[in-house]
């Protein structure tokens, strides 16, 4: 028996799938006015942002960065040590009547202390069209005599200084010089049987070695020593020692250990050697439980004071 299949309402179908389409093309319709409008606030923000960013950048390039106002009238170089205002001034790469307000300190700056002598800058900009330097040059401690390969063939011997940190310079030309030396850099210390590669101007040395010798010749000066001899050379070749040469012939040996007690202990032995009228030859303070020591006999050489003591600079102001 055949069962007849209900008739659907066509009608009703075809209303509802009408009434579907329309709800989507009014969704599509908001989503597009919704994109649009997104679009245009989006144009809208750039436009001002960009009319902003290059008005003011006009604005700043009208009235600051290219106002005659604001041009360097007046540098002011103060330095501690000898180099003439206007080497330095001519380091600063500074042009005339350069805007005081768009000059780059940083750069100043930068500048300066990429020059080996000059251990540190400092930039400041004084309204409306002065600007201050002060320079802080390196004083040297000790000198190392190497040779260097010249450009035509052959070697040539080459003098360099260390600092108190271990950063490698040339002697100041001096011609860079505003006055004369008041003393000469041949009282410095040698210190020799340094590997050349250490040796890279403006850079500091990596080497204990060097370093500990550094570190020596700081210590002596403030020790019971200084004024009683005079350091000559000092030898770092052998690991951990340091080979010390006077100028009163005597060689005394150091470990890279406390410079203060072992120069302390080193005054000891002179006193008591003074009272036996002789001289010491050698003396071995790198051992800490014992003094192996070499006696001389007494000459005015070896009992005189040092001659050139080391000078202590007073720096002054160049301006």
């Amino acid at each position: 028996m055949w069962l007849k299949r209900k008739k659907r309402n066509r009608r009703l179908e075809r209303e509802h799938l009408i009434d579907v389409k329309l709800r989507s093309q009014q969704l599509r319709a908001a989503r597009l006015r919704f994109a649009g409008i997104a679009c245009s606030v989006l144009f809208c923000l750039v436009l001002t942002t960009l009319l902003v960013w290059r008005g003011g950048e006009w604005l700043l390039n009208r009235f600051i960065y290219e106002n005659d106002a604001f041009a360097i009238r007046e540098i002011e170089i103060t330095t501690d040590g000898v180099i003439a205002p206007e080497h330095l001034r001519r380091w600063t790469l500074i042009k005339p009547n350069q805007n005081l307000l768009a000059l780059d300190l940083a750069r100043v700056k930068r500048d300066l202390e990429l020059v080996p002598v000059i251990h540190s800058a400092s930039v400041e900009r004084i309204l409306p069209n002065t600007l201050r330097i002060r320079v802080v040059e390196r004083e040297p401690v000790a000198q190392v005599k190497s040779v260097r390969l010249q450009a035509g063939g052959g070697y040539e011997q080459v003098v360099y200084h260390l600092d108190e940190h271990g950063v490698v310079f040339r002697p100041l030309d001096p011609r860079l010089r505003s006055r004369p030396p008041e003393f000469s850099h041949d009282h410095l210390a040698v210190i020799s049987g340094i590997d050349a590669r250490e040796l890279r101007e403006g850079r500091k040395v990596d080497s204990e070695q060097i370093l500990g010798a550094l570190g020596l010749i700081l210590e002596f000066d403030r020790s019971p020593m200084f004024g009683i001899v005079e350091l000559s050379r000092i030898d770092v070749a052998a690991p951990d020692i340091l080979h010390i040469y006077t100028a009163q012939g005597s060689e005394v040996f150091f470990s890279l250990g406390d410079c203060a007690l072992q120069l302390h202990r080193w005054r000891l032995v002179h006193d008591r050697t003074q009272r036996w009228n002789k001289a010491i030859a050698s003396l071995d303070l790198s051992i800490s439980n014992n003094l192996p020591l070499r006696l001389a006999e007494s000459t005015p050489s070896s009992s005189r004071p040092p001659l050139n003591p080391k000078p202590t600079r007073t720096k002054k102001k160049n301006v």
